[in-house]
């Protein structure tokens, strides 16, 4: 972690790779940069905040022990130093917190960034996609930086047998356990004094949204749920579509496309009670051979009795939109190669679950709320971790719906009497 030195104003570095320890030394030997002593303990900590994000931003949140007791502070623009004239003090100052909750016996590890000097805030708890289960993936942190500023805590935690989280040996695939862990983040936060418990809510992207809808049928405290990219149809469907998007995209022809989804299509019915085991072994043996099989998520432990494709195929997401009270958002990319969005819209169309439910198309937009992704890049696994919402239109829609439903408000510090201060 970084901290600094009351008396000497130096900032000194602890527990950290050595290339950022060599960074600090030689930033306390540059004497317009170094903290002098005497100087202001709010410029002090800011200054070092802002040293904390630029080099190791995750490392506070991590070490448990001090951030319990003195939040780090991640500034939501630049901090002001007194050597750079044209800065001035940002008006909201971001702090983040770690924090820990038991689920299902699991010691579950998050971080709740707020914005300082508020009460009674509104709270969003994060669900993970299925491929970015940590709470530091780059997918998340448009939540940390944009909705603290209007006044909404942001709870991010590590998925269950990942990063600081444990639970690993039970759950990790399995929907009703992911979401209860929401749930029990929920009811830790609704305890919490600086968190309004009628204005806390869900936000999920992809498997993601499947849990928030989840989560918020089984709250019923629950003030809101925002579901991002997570389709109305099971997960077999959809798995089926990537699929055949993945093949096409990497230039496979149609035959080896339908080989592969009649594969999948074995292994379900065979779930399902409609597909013998020798058929469905038989065609995982030929399909194993094929260098296409790893590219689609197939595995012959999907078969086995304690398989998490068992569960997960059994869950219906539209069940879970019908059991949920809370206002709705469901958002949807133009451009999503993962999810069958017009067969989503075609069953919510025909359904009867529509009261408090929003529903949006983000134009080019792709599964991550991104535009100008090419097809080969949007089902690359090696690019992932580095995807994250750019679309102006999604946050626009994601900023005026929690103000419209009462959720949003400014976070900026009320103005003393008779202060003049623009605000």
């Amino acid at each position: 972690m970084i901290d600094y030195d009351n008396c000497t104003g130096a900032v000194r570095s602890t527990r950290l790779p050595s290339v950022w320890q060599r960074f600090s030394d030689r930033l306390n030997a540059w004497p317009r940069l170094r903290i002098q002593p005497g100087m202001n303990t709010a410029i002090q900590k800011l200054l070092v905040a802002g040293i904390a994000i630029c080099s190791l931003s995750s490392v506070a949140a991590n070490e448990k022990g001090e951030s319990m007791q003195r939040p780090a502070t991640v500034p939501a623009v630049t901090d002001a130093v007194p050597d750079i004239p044209w800065a001035v003090p940002p008006q909201v100052i971001i702090n983040k917190q770690a924090m820990e909750f038991t689920s299902a016996g699991a010691r579950l590890s998050g971080t709740l960034y707020y914005p300082e000097g508020r009460e009674k805030l509104a709270a969003v708890i994060v669900f993970h996609g299925a491929s970015e289960p940590s709470q530091d993936a780059l997918l998340y942190t448009h939540l940390k930086q944009m909705l603290p500023p209007l006044g909404i805590a942001v709870f991010v935690f590590d998925r269950r047998g990942t990063g600081q989280s444990g639970g690993g040996e039970r759950g990790m695939q399995d929907f009703d356990v992911l979401s209860d862990d929401g749930v029990a983040a929920f009811q830790m936060l609704a305890k919490d004094a600086r968190i309004d418990p009628r204005r806390i809510g869900f936000w999920g992207l992809s498997q993601g949204g499947w849990l928030t809808l989840l989560a918020a049928g089984k709250e019923p405290r629950a003030a809101f749920a925002i579901s991002v990219s997570a389709p109305m149809v099971k997960a077999d469907v959809q798995m089926i579509f990537a699929s055949a998007n993945i093949l096409h995209t990497l230039g496979y022809p149609q035959s080896v496309i339908d080989q592969a989804i009649a594969t999948r299509r074995a292994i379900d019915g065979y779930i399902r009670g409609k597909v013998d085991r020798t058929t469905v072994e038989r065609m995982l043996d030929e399909a194993e051979r094929q260098p296409w099989f790893q590219q689609i998520y197939l595995g012959r432990s999907m078969i086995e009795p304690n398989s998490g494709w068992r569960q997960q195929i059994s869950s219906d997401p539209m069940r879970s939109l019908g059991e949920s009270r809370a206002p709705t958002l469901l958002i949807f990319g133009q451009q999503d190669m993962w999810i069958p969005v017009a067969e989503t819209i075609d069953v919510l169309r025909a359904s009867r679950s529509q009261r408090g439910l929003t529903v949006r198309v983000i134009s080019g937009a792709s599964h991550e709320m991104m535009l100008g992704v090419s097809p080969r890049d949007a089902m690359n696994p090696a690019l992932f971790s580095k995807f994250a919402p750019n679309a102006p239109e999604y946050f626009g829609l994601l900023g005026s719906w929690l103000a419209e439903h009462g959720i949003a408000s400014s976070a900026l510090p009320k103005p003393a009497a008779g202060d003049r201060t623009l605000h």
